[in-house]
């Protein structure tokens, strides 16, 4: 990224290259992740485990070199330009954090999580959590170690939070969480006591037709592929960098809408990454703001767009074209917008259900990091949060608390931010419709480049330059709400069930 090297010292760039160094170390472990999640032989595991492990370590001792402290040592009183200031704001904060860490509990929590991958796999496969609870507890031990060193006087849950949203405190997080449960609970009810039956698609529909329309949909949207790929993975995600952005899906030949629902989601993840600047790649600034700005990517882009009746009113045609059928544009919205009674797996929920799953997984994680549930009750536990929220019992592990690959990634803490982020991108898209003329005429003409355009002049091209809730209030005039989401889902889905609010 190039500076002005009148107005800059010679520390700064020295910083700036070393951390470049560790990013593209970052990067390249990325990459190991994704092929194995997708492409990698079943018995590759225990190679792969010791490679991410080393490159883990290399990239943490980038990061915590004695010059890296000095540098940032002297940028402290620099009077630096406003990009250069977050630079330095948010290498320091990396810093300071990860120096607290000791490199061989880094390389044995990236090994720990790459051999809990195929663990976790075989554990859902054969319907078995104590296949699993073993490696769930070694995860547990080392994230609780790791918090420790950063702070022994911290909550470990808040500790480990921040490594995914480092700038919205966790009492702000469960009090969004808290607002959604109260609003929510009483409106699913409303829902469920409706008359109304919403259309429903039946049948089935091959996998190789899904993934001919899955494909269509992201051309549609405008997915660079020549920065990304579409494969298929067990549990759908996107990684990468602006230069390339991967997505992945699933399919389930009885439910076509959840493998366009879940590419779409992933799409958001994508044209965020694709988004953020080519010329601050291997800085801040060429990254993205934590996972509560990136899961309102996801979220605005999956349900905001995917699922309004504009985008069925557009997108209907190719639907039948690629499946034969002949659905019209309210029968595939009702459709796409279902509230089941039954929904077991999260990525399956709808907008309303959704965030309970959310908050049972919060709650879970906080007792067991706190030491307050133990791990082989967690099927137990789990089954009966899921009655008491969403009115259903799993019969299986599989489809209870097995569903999910995060606690194979050791990502503790990271819950909660999808809910921030479907909470956000309630309020990035209010925003976007006050300032783009006939947003929803837009999206029923199939023109999605003004959304575009004005997500990424005011969430992806900043990067980090900003803390989150300094990027909300200069992307849409307001502090970080939940109220835009909670008027949208009464609306929405008051209007879809008739209800009477």
């Amino acid at each position: 990224m190039a500076t002005d090297q009148s107005s800059v010292p010679e520390a700064y760039d020295d910083l700036l290259e070393q951390y470049g160094r560790a990013t593209y170390l970052g990067d390249a472990n990325m990459v190991l992740s994704w092929d194995q999640e997708v492409m990698m032989p079943e018995g590759g595991t225990p190679a792969r485990a010791k490679q991410r492990g080393a490159v883990s370590a290399v990239q943490h001792d980038l990061l915590v070199d004695d010059d890296m402290g000095e540098w940032l040592d002297e940028l402290e009183a620099a009077d630096l330009p406003a990009e250069e200031s977050a630079v330095v704001r948010e290498i320091r904060r990396q810093y300071e954090r990860k120096a607290r860490v000791p490199t061989d509990l880094v390389e044995e929590i990236s090994e720990a999580t790459s051999d809990a991958h195929p663990v976790w796999q075989e554990a859902r496969e054969e319907d078995d959590w104590s296949t699993f609870a073993p490696t769930v507890e070694r995860l547990l031990d080392l994230k609780r170690e790791y918090a420790n060193h950063i702070d022994s006087s911290a909550d470990t849950y808040e500790v480990l939070f921040a490594d995914y949203e480092p700038y919205i405190d966790l009492d702000t997080a469960e009090e969004i969480l808290e607002q959604l449960r109260e609003t929510l609970v009483p409106l699913i009810d409303e829902v469920r006591e409706s008359d109304v039956d919403l259309y429903d698609v039946e049948g089935t529909y091959p996998e190789d037709q899904q993934l001919g329309l899955t494909r269509e949909a992201l051309e549609t949207l405008g997915y660079d592929f020549e920065r990304g790929r579409l494969d298929t993975a067990p549990h759908p995600f996107s990684s990468g960098t602006q230069f390339d952005a991967r997505v992945t899906t699933r399919f389930d030949e009885s439910d076509p809408l959840d493998s366009l629902g879940s590419t779409i989601h992933e799409f958001g993840h994508a044209t965020y990454t694709q988004g953020l600047r080519d010329d601050a790649y291997g800085s801040p600034l060429g990254e993205h703001r934590g996972l509560t700005v990136h899961e309102s990517q996801s979220r605005l882009w999956e349900n905001h767009v995917g699922r309004s009746r504009a985008f069925w009113d557009f997108f209907v045609p190719q639907f039948n074209d690629h499946h034969g059928t002949d659905l019209t544009p309210e029968q595939a919205y009702e459709a796409a917008n279902q509230v089941y009674e039954d929904n077991l797996i999260r990525v399956e929920a709808d907008e309303l259900t959704y965030h309970l799953h959310i908050i049972l997984r919060f709650e879970i994680e906080r007792d067991l990091l706190a030491g307050d549930l133990d791990v082989e009750e967690v099927p137990a536990v789990w089954n009966d949060k899921m009655e008491e929220y969403l009115g259903i019992r799993p019969e299986t592990d599989a489809e209870g608390c097995l569903q999910d690959i995060h606690w194979s990634h050791g990502s503790f803490g990271y819950f909660p931010t999808y809910s921030l982020g479907s909470v956000l991108a309630a309020q990035l898209h209010a925003a976007a419709e006050d300032d783009i003329d006939d947003l929803d005429g837009k999206v029923r003409a199939g023109e999605f480049e003004d959304l575009h355009t004005w997500l990424t002049d005011n969430v992806h091209r900043h990067g980090q330059r900003y803390t989150t809730d300094d990027l909300i209030q200069e992307a849409t005039g307001e502090s970080f709400t939940a109220d835009y989401f909670l008027e949208y889902a009464e609306s929405k889905f008051g209007d879809l069930y008739d209800l009477d609010r």
